[in-house]
């Protein structure tokens, strides 16, 4: 017979920039499938290098593997079919403790971004339906709104809240019609999501961040 059992772990994430009450803007970025938190975090560098009060976190998955056989490269899941509902609330515990730490740090006006790209879409979703905060926009890169969220939890977590559907023209694993698929399952539910394609594959593209992080204007000096 299976048993669970609850213990105490050690989680790993990236910063960039330094938290401080004049911290006006600050980007919660998880990552996809076979990533890790160092490299992807390379992506919004540039946001933070030019405006330091502009902080990156980049959580990583609590499940680490070999990309392929049994040494070289190592990637980061957020979950896997297997024992799913477990390893969900782990991620959800892990993200809600690490968001309670760092926005400690910030003023009541901080402006939050969440973005999640291909796997990590899924996980920020299920997290901000349970989150104690509410972003100033959420961000969908290449990947899907989780289906196994009641229709009234994903309705309250989607009713006015700033939404961004963002994909690769040659993306090969989610094309430009399956996004628009997604947009339309998305409105169903009461969000009013914008859909950005750009010239690429399965990636983030600096273009499209720059665009974004435009969308987030400080209330305070």
């Amino acid at each position: 017979m299976e048993h669970h059992l609850t213990v105490s772990r050690t989680a790993r994430y990236q910063q960039l920039g330094t938290l401080s009450a004049r911290t006006r803007r600050v980007w919660f970025a998880c990552h996809g499938y076979g990533q890790l938190a160092a490299y992807f975090v390379r992506h919004f560098a540039f946001l933070a290098e030019a405006d330091p009060a502009t902080v990156i976190i980049a959580p990583e998955g609590l499940s680490r593997f070999y990309l392929t056989g049994n040494g070289g490269r190592v990637g980061a899941s957020w979950m896997t079919r297997d024992d799913r509902l477990h390893e969900i609330a782990d991620h959800i515990n892990f993200l809600n403790q690490l968001s309670a730490k760092v926005l400690a740090n910030c003023s009541a006006n901080v402006q939050v971004t969440v973005l999640g790209f291909s796997q990590g879409t899924a996980t920020i979703c299920r997290w901000l339906a349970q989150a104690a905060f509410r972003p100033a926009q959420l961000i969908l890169w290449a990947g899907s709104f989780p289906d196994d969220l009641a229709p009234d939890i994903a309705q309250r977590l989607l009713q006015h809240l700033p939404l961004t559907l963002v994909v690769g023209t040659e993306d090969e694993y989610i094309s430009p019609s399956q996004a628009a698929t997604v947009r339309q399952q998305l409105q169903l539910l009461g969000a009013t999501p914008r859909l950005l394609t750009f010239p690429g594959k399965h990636e983030l593209n600096r273009t499209v961040l720059e665009e974004l992080a435009q969308l987030t204007t400080p209330t305070h000096k």
